[in-house]
């Protein structure tokens, strides 16, 4: 098969305009392809296609694709490069086409990025089968031409990150448990050379003194595990790390605090965290950036058993401080706590936690856009010019005072595990939460619960766990180890 795109006009009643690569397929079939496409009626609407078959004998199948108009770049109000975006989504739809045409290869016009198109295959193809038995057709995207190819393979290797992040979130928690997630990784990193990868027990969590984290875990009868990974890709192995940290529940029930039993099983991906950074790591790994990077994930399930914890129970963090849990569903925020402590122990030049953290995140912003919780300008500008170029966007929330002060107001503790006002601005009093924990200069919390999963809203993901926003953590990263280079 081969997906070719167009541009609309920018007169409505005008000729639609072909990519070069569909204009050189136009000459190879003597003008047939243009002919059709007239005959066809008005032109392409963006995301829209035609399909031909029998034009050529080395292309039984074309699917022509409409990219919306040319040359459109960064959309301000969109915060992204709707370029971009138009090329992934016109690209997955006509993967789509060819897959369902059961066509096992499929050959895509680079469309002038051939680092989106790329995205876009690979990011429309996906879907988790694993379990079926009735599978679809398997199809393997490649570049038509051979103009762009380090572009292309550059962005199948940022989608093949983000669809491992995807894959681990979707898998059933019996299939993903603390210590399957860590073998995982650790197989998906066993190749790199300048990578380590430290599978830590129950053990040594102790000895950490890591209680908050340890509370958790103990209500269920899977064994917590905190996974250290060290890639070691700048030019000194000594230099200043960045530091990603990732929420690692592997299932979350609430614990004594239940949630309801309506949508529960999608707390499969309470992991989404630690999924979306670990797969940024093996995909930083894979593009050989030149920095270096720590990933930590607590994992663990949140279970209700006899060991428990109890609503009012008061634990006590790697930093000594303690906290009164009086809700036992923020449960994220404890496992992140005793994780951002000692990912002090690194002296990171910036520190990244990314965590599926609170419903009133998916409230405030749907799945527009992954809030941002920061410290650090510097930070922030870098994140957000990342996810302009990704088009997996971020929007920066608020640390103030104000909501410090909700979390510190506790009859027991140090700090209690919830907000005094309880629902209102649960986003902004989970982060001021964490950053009783955190004295790093440089500090961004990502609450992407919102952005968990898909049902149609991205148009090149399919429906489910939405892997978001790993390949805006492994740009950001790109863009740093730039900076480190200069």
């Amino acid at each position: 098969g081969l997906v070719l795109g167009i541009y609309s006009s920018e007169k409505d009643e005008g000729a639609a305009q072909f990519t070069s690569a569909g204009d050189a397929f136009d000459r190879l079939v003597s003008g047939k392809l243009r002919e059709l496409l007239s005959i066809c009626g008005p032109p392409l609407k963006k995301g829209k296609t035609h399909i031909f078959h029998g034009l050529h004998q080395d292309f039984p199948s074309v699917v022509v694709v409409g990219l919306g108009k040319k040359n459109v770049g960064v959309n301000d109000q969109e915060n992204w490069n709707e370029g971009k975006e138009n090329i992934r989504a016109a690209v997955a739809v006509g993967c789509r086409q060819i897959q369902d045409l059961e066509i096992p290869c499929v050959e895509v016009d680079p469309c002038g990025d051939a680092q989106a198109a790329a995205e876009g295959a690979v990011l429309g193809l996906h879907e988790y089968n694993e379990l079926k038995q009735k599978k679809k057709t398997v199809v393997t995207p490649q570049l038509h031409g051979s103009a762009e190819s380090e572009a292309w393979q550059k962005g199948v290797t940022y989608a093949e990150g983000q669809n491992l992040a995807r894959y681990l979130m979707e898998a059933p928690a019996n299939y993903v448990t603390p210590i399957k997630f860590a073998e995982h990784i650790e197989q998906k990193l066993g190749s790199f050379s300048n990578v380590k990868v430290h599978v830590r027990p129950e053990s040594w969590i102790a000895t950490q003194q890591m209680g908050a984290f340890l509370s958790v875990s103990r209500g269920s009868a899977e064994p917590p595990i905190f996974l250290e990974i060290h890639y070691l890709g700048g030019a000194n192995t000594n230099d200043s790390p960045l530091v990603f940290v990732g929420k690692g529940v592997t299932f979350d029930s609430g614990g004594i605090s239940l949630k309801p039993s309506s949508g529960m099983d999608a707390m499969r991906a309470d992991m989404g965290g630690a999924a979306t950074v670990c797969s940024a790591i093996v995909t930083a790994a894979a593009l050989n950036l030149p920095l270096n990077i720590i990933g930590l994930a607590p994992l663990c399930e949140n279970m209700p058993s006899g060991k428990a914890n109890k609503p009012g129970d008061v634990v006590r963090a790697k930093n000594g401080k303690t906290i009164q849990v009086d809700n036992t569903d923020a449960e994220g925020r404890l496992l992140l706590a005793d994780a951002l402590c000692y990912a002090h122990d690194f002296n990171a030049r910036a520190i990244v936690n990314a965590a599926t953290l609170t419903g009133a995140m998916d409230v405030a912003l749907g799945s527009a856009a992954t809030g941002v919780f920061t410290n650090s300008s510097w930070l922030w500008t870098h994140l957000y010019e990342a996810s302009i170029l990704t088009g997996d966007r971020v929007w920066r929330m608020p640390l103030f005072e104000h909501y410090t002060k909700q979390v510190t107001d506790c009859p027991l503790a140090d700090l209690s595990n919830i907000g005094k006002y309880s629902r209102a601005g649960g986003a902004c009093t989970a982060a001021a939460f964490l950053k009783e924990f955190v004295t790093a200069s440089h500090w961004a919390h990502l609450d992407i619960a919102g952005v968990m999963s898909n049902k149609d809203e991205v148009p090149y993901l399919r429906k489910g766990m939405a892997g978001r926003p790993t390949r805006t953590l492994v740009e950001f990263a790109a863009r740093l180890s730039q900076d480190s280079h200069n």
